[in-house]
């Protein structure tokens, strides 16, 4: 399908659970969906790799790492049950532990993949420290399916914590910013930040005895145990109170220690005050203007006019980087085109 494609110059749309089908541009052309190639292919606990088809659902993956008291630390948002492992890759998007355990991008060990010639390629494998070549399959992560369509995906996962405390204090927006870095200096377990309306959030994971020590030293009510899981997974899938209503999403990556912005509309801090979500009907100059200041980017992550653009515009160099990425691994431009700008 891919080869016929590109003989004729017709885009292909690759989805596959299409779960996040309303992230980044308008996607358009024949669907080509992997979503029935699916299955774990191999799964080593002692080794902390597993290995899947692209289309193998998301929860069914974290199911079996639970079952072995493991998971995937990045704690990807899934947006919906049909999600799967080749699109938590491809929007390469993580949750609320990703500042204090890492994103998508560095727990991928390998991939293969279907280049825009209809190629079958792999890159990686599956170990950590793997220098051979290219680093292609990190590469794939947010690319959202304009470099290449992906098959199998090779992940590190992480073992499960033993214990694990919430903890809510009330304070300042100013004051949740300050708190979150001054813990960041220090060695406490934590992996995950919140703050919304004068409440902030902090997750400790880890063995219980730092967990517990921690939690001291931080102070503030601990949160029931279940009540603390349905609140980061609300925030994780964005079905918080707060994602609700028909208001433009922004998602504005920022230096943590960034003071308040003072931007319209409803805020939630994540990150240890990296990552700031806006609710506004802000134009979208106002919104990349304030995260430019601060050494960021903005990007309209759900809703709004997309005409403007959806991720933060790229200086020249950037952008033909971009390009020529593009070029070399789908020459005749028709994988998901437009997905990441226009014209790419």
């Amino acid at each position: 399908m891919i080869r016929e494609a590109a003989a004729q110059k017709r885009p292909l749309r690759i989805r596959s659970g299409g779960t996040k089908d309303f992230y980044g541009g308008t996607a358009h052309g024949d669907e080509l969906s992997a979503r029935d190639y699916r299955g774990i292919v191999s799964y080593e606990p002692t080794e902390l790799v597993i290995t899947a088809r692209a289309g193998t659902p998301l929860a069914e993956i974290e199911s079996v790492l639970r079952e072995k008291s493991q998971m995937l630390a990045f704690e990807p948002p899934h947006f919906g049950a049909a999600a799967t492992l080749g699109g938590c890759v491809a929007a390469g998007l993580s949750g609320p532990r990703r500042a204090y355990a890492g994103a998508v991008r560095d727990f991928v060990l390998g991939v293969r993949m279907l280049d825009g010639k209809g190629d079958d390629l792999r890159f990686g494998g599956q170990v950590m420290k793997n220098v051979a070549g290219y680093d292609v399959s990190r590469l794939m992560t947010g690319s959202l399916g304009t470099l290449g369509v992906l098959l199998e995906v090779s992940l590190k996962v992480l073992p499960r914590p033993h214990g694990e405390t919430t903890l809510q204090l009330e304070c300042d927006e100013a004051r949740a910013i300050a708190l979150m870095n001054a813990w960041a200096e220090k060695p406490l377990p934590i992996t995950a930040t919140a703050y919304r309306d004068g409440n902030l959030s902090v997750r400790l994971s880890g063995a219980r005895v730092a967990v517990d020590a921690a939690a001291r030293k931080i102070g503030g009510p601990a949160v029931d145990p279940a009540l603390a899981e349905r609140f980061w997974a609300d925030i994780r899938e964005h079905v918080d109170p707060f994602f609700a209503g028909g208001k433009p999403l922004w998602r504005l990556s920022v230096k943590p220690t960034t003071p308040p912005l003072g931007l319209p509309g409803e805020q939630l801090i994540e990150w240890g005050g990296a990552l700031r979500w806006l609710m506004s009907d802000a134009e979208p100059t106002t919104m990349r203007e304030a995260a430019a200041r601060a050494g960021g980017h903005a990007t309209l992550f759900r809703g709004g006019d997309k005409s403007a653009g959806v991720f933060h515009p790229l200086v020249p160099t950037l952008m033909k980087l971009h390009r020529n990425l593009k070029r070399a691994m789908d020459p005749a431009g028709i994988l998901n085109p437009g997905r990441l700008y226009p014209n790419l």
